[in-house]
């Protein structure tokens, strides 16, 4: 009975010593208590408590102010470790608080949970570094250009010293100390307050009015240069690293895959949201680094079938720059449900008025939708496992196609091939931009549509003697029946329908330079020359191919 007595008070004694260690715990040495016990105000300590910040319209809860005290409401002069203000935004973060723009978990109040860290928390806090990427959530930036346009638009804005007077993303606007101290507005987020448009003249009408001070020294600007810096503006929206990402993104050719809000192919999975992607559900086995959802993105894009087993994607080869900014937008590709008065006016934009989140040049649309698969100059790829994907800029090509057949090979696609039809009403783009990307190629290429002196059908050769030197010289690449194989498909309704039999002449005797087809009017180690006679029978023999005369 002793024993059992004395068990009991040694088991009660280490209940409560339990019960006041965790007490105590609770109550007094959690993390943000500590690290308020070492704040200081400018009247002293300040109470240590548990801070949060609330916006039932957003219906977000954040208590991550508890740590991180002088960014909430009305402390920005509190001092101590982890004291630091919030950078100028444009979203007070007192109002619309933390998890809104950079993820985590806002209700916990201990760092791991709170980062999102904790194993199977969906939604962790995004790398600092891409803090920027958060703006995705509630923004949807329209028209920005290509990589090449929007690098020369910043390039042009800084030749033309537009940031002695304006202040642009945290940089410029103080004149030189013998211009009387001017400063401009800030320009950083014109992009979606807007700017006056006739912004030119009425700098011209201040330069020539002034009789000293620093609008003398404004001059005129080209026009190609008034362009670029209208391009410039546009593209500012207070997330500088965002919207350099996006260019990234618009030339690398994601889109002729992928959908992104509506706009894009089809043969990949839609990227709208893909930066909400549950990290805890995605295999890490082959990506090297920590398992973060960054990292997963980074790999993918350097290995798609080494991170995903059987993705059809080709690798992406492209520097290390590149790459992280494919993964930095990536990650900005989520979107949250925002009421009406939340709304941002570019998303308005996007959502409600159609306005789409590319440029409408040729050279954007190529980058967005066709780099991916014919290169960046449209000189083709090659990946393995795949079939060759052609070389669309080819001068050769270029110069015996016309516009009418590779507008319709845009519009109806090639059957049998990944190359889908792009005007059947679900990619995103319209007859306009059809006519912008056929003018880009003329460009790349360097050729004008051909000048046809003959009828589009004059060959009379016998199609039967066409289809034996057809098997002999042709079918090794183009397939016995045209369907392709190496080489594209002959037997495509499209082609046949609108490439002319001097097209198909011309590609038989001078060969595609650069790649596996042939010239065959001149013979060379591994083929006889073919005579015009026989030529025209082989283009006879492709006329009755996939069953048409």
């Amino acid at each position: 009975m002793a024993k059992n007595k004395w068990l009991l008070l040694v088991s009660s004694l280490g209940v409560l010593v339990l019960l006041v260690t965790a007490a105590v715990q609770e109550n007094l040495l959690l993390e943000w208590q500590q690290i308020q016990a070492q704040a200081r105000a400018e009247d002293g300590p300040i109470p240590v408590q548990l801070r949060q910040v609330v916006n039932p319209t957003l219906r977000t809860a954040d208590r991550c102010v508890s740590c991180h005290v002088a960014m909430g409401p009305g402390e920005q002069a509190v001092t101590g470790p982890m004291m630091a203000a919030h950078r100028p935004v444009v979203h007070d973060p007192a109002e619309f608080g933390c998890t809104t723009c950079h993820g985590g978990q806002g209700r916990a109040t201990t760092k791991i949970d709170a980062h999102g860290a904790a194993e199977f928390w969906p939604e962790p806090m995004l790398p600092p570094a891409m803090s920027e990427a958060g703006c995705g959530t509630c923004h949807t930036q329209a028209d920005v250009p290509h990589r090449a346009a929007f690098n020369l638009a910043a390039a042009t804005f800084a030749r033309l010293d537009c940031a002695s007077c304006h202040r642009v993303d945290g940089r410029g606007g103080t004149l030189r100390p013998d211009a009387g101290g001017m400063e401009g507005p800030d320009l950083s987020r014109v992009g979606i307050a807007g700017w006056n448009r006739e912004w030119y003249a009425a700098h011209l009408a201040q330069a020539k009015s002034a009789v000293s001070g620093p609008w003398q020294s404004f001059r005129p600007i080209a026009d190609d240069d008034r362009g670029r810096v209208d391009a410039f503006l546009a593209t500012r929206v207070g997330a500088p690293r965002l919207m350099a990402a996006k260019s990234v993104f618009l030339s690398s050719g994601c889109l002729g895959c992928h959908k992104v809000n509506g706009v894009g192919g089809d043969e990949g999975p839609d990227l709208t949201r893909a930066g909400e992607k549950d990290p805890a559900r995605l295999d890490y086995a082959s990506v090297p680094g920590g398992r973060s959802l960054a990292n997963w993105f980074r790999a993918h894009v350097r290995a798609p079938s080494t991170v995903v087993a059987g993705s059809l994607m080709p690798a992406m080869r492209m520097p290390d720059a590149d790459v992280e900014a494919l993964t930095f937008f990536t990650l900005s590709l989520r979107r949250r449900v925002v009421p009406g008065t939340y709304l941002p006016r570019d998303r308005m934009r996007v959502e409600r008025f159609g306005a789409r989140e590319f440029a409408a040049d040729g050279t954007t649309l190529f980058g967005a939708f066709c780099a991916g698969c014919h290169g960046a100059e449209g000189e083709g790829r090659r990946a393995p496992g795949m079939k060759p994907f052609p070389a669309v800029a080819h001068p050769d090509f270029m110069s015996l196609a016309s516009d009418a057949l590779v507008a319709e090979t845009i519009r109806r696609g090639r059957p049998g091939t990944r190359m889908r039809a792009w005007a059947d009403g679900s990619t995103g783009l319209t007859d306009a931009d059809v006519t912008a990307l056929v003018q880009e190629l003329r460009r790349m290429s360097g050729t004008r549509a051909p000048a046809e002196s003959r009828p589009a059908r004059w060959a009379k050769g016998d199609p039967a003697e066409g289809g034996r030197l057809f098997a002999g010289a042709c079918s090794g690449c183009h397939g016995a029946k045209g369907e392709g194989s190496e080489a594209p498909a002959l037997a495509n309704p499209v082609l046949l329908e609108h490439a002319t039999d001097t097209f198909f002449a011309e590609t038989i005797k001078r060969g595609r330079p650069g790649t596996a087809m042939h010239g065959f009017a001149q013979p060379s180690t591994v083929h006889r020359a073919l005579s015009d006679a026989e030529v025209e029978a082989i283009v006879s023999f492709i006329r009755t191919l996939g069953g048409r005369s």
